[in-house]
């Protein structure tokens, strides 16, 4: 049996399951054949093939708002990393649109400050904006710090505000805590009544518990979402989202219709804009820049058009790839142990692109 009819096979069943977990997803997604937009079956086999070997969990690549290809377990919710900001992201751009929220306050506006030693009149002077572009010049232990955050980390007060960039998890942790404190409510909840339910997400469900970070017997919740705090470096937990590869595909769907779902607009498309820019130069050579809680490949001599995109561990990825229409997330199990490493991640990055038909 040749690849295409493998896949025509593989599509016409997953769209005739009525009782499984897809069945309430086709009614948002259409499947469609590969070739007809553009991809090669026959590569997105090789695909397949790389990916149960590599230990991915799952892979969804749409094109144009139709699925035309999906591998693994699609609808498994796990731990979704660094992805974490731009759910944040969206959900600034929705309070700052409704005007409960000013990108202009800062941090002594908003009375934050933290465990000893605490914030300086400096770092007190950072506001939203500059949080949001990981430009804050607030250099505090953080709850969630990976160790290259902290062998990295400038010296408190060696910058001011918006002069340099640091990916640092207290500017996010924070955000999460100024959202609350805006908004009244959870971030998980922010997330399920604000995006979630208006785009018809099938498996989050806004359910949400916390962890000691601190306790190395701890184990990962079986929610939607969980503050994890480490009291010991900061007063602000770390709040880790966990979503279904089919649930990321909305989201990333909603970004490439310029945050308008079924004619409904969810995020204003001037935040989309403005927060999928770079404001930062992280990598000259691969023309990588930061926006506001979006990673971006900015346009260039070899870029004609430039896309955004945030991963999780070097393994997670939700790219958005307006010029081509595509949205791809792919997913590894992170809460147990895999094999899944950076290369792979490249890899897998570059099957995907070289399964496009010129």
């Amino acid at each position: 049996m040749n690849t295409q009819i493998r896949i025509l096979i593989s599509i016409t069943f997953i769209t005739s399951l009525t009782c499984s977990a897809f069945a309430q997803d086709e009614q948002n997604f259409e499947y469609t054949t590969p070739q007809s937009l553009g991809f090669s079956a026959v590569k997105l086999d090789s695909l397949s093939k790389f990916l149960a070997s590599a230990g991915s969990s799952s892979l969804i690549l749409l094109v144009d708002g139709k699925i035309i290809f999906e591998w693994g377990k699609t609808n498994y919710k796990h731990t979704i990393h660094s992805i974490r900001k731009p759910l944040i992201s969206a959900l600034y751009g929705i309070y700052v649109e409704k005007g409960i929220i000013d990108t202009t306050a800062t941090l002594q506006d908003l009375n934050i400050d933290d465990i000893i030693p605490s914030l300086s009149e400096n770092e007190k002077s950072a506001r939203i904006i500059d949080l949001l572009k990981a430009r804050s010049g607030v250099y505090h232990d953080a709850a969630a710090n990976s160790s290259g955050m902290v062998s990295n980390r400038p010296e408190r007060d060696e910058f001011i505000p918006n002069e340099n960039y640091f990916y640092n998890n207290w500017d996010f942790n924070v955000l999460g805590a100024i959202l609350e404190q805006a908004a009244g409510k959870s971030v998980f909840e922010l997330f399920k009544t604000e995006i979630a339910d208006p785009i018809g997400m099938d498996d989050y469900l806004g359910e949400y518990s916390q962890i000691d970070g601190e306790d190395e017997n701890a184990s990962i919740p079986n929610v939607d979402g969980f503050y994890q705090y480490e009291k010991s470096k900061s007063n602000y937990p770390a709040y880790h989202f966990r979503l279904s590869a089919r649930d990321m595909a909305k989201f990333g769907q909603l970004y490439l219709n310029n945050g308008n779902w079924k004619g409904k607009q969810i995020i204003q498309k001037s935040w989309i804009e403005v927060s999928t820019k770079a404001y930062s130069v992280t990598n000259p050579g691969y023309g990588i820049g930061y926006g506001m809680l979006w990673s971006v490949l900015m346009k260039n001599e070899f870029r004609k058009s430039s896309s955004f995109y945030h991963t999780g561990t070097n393994v997670h990825m939700l790219g958005i790839y307006p010029s081509s229409k595509v949205v791809l997330v792919h997913r590894v199990d992170t809460e147990k142990k895999y094999t899944f490493n950076q290369n792979d991640f490249y890899k897998m990055i570059e099957l995907v692109w070289d399964s496009k038909i010129e």
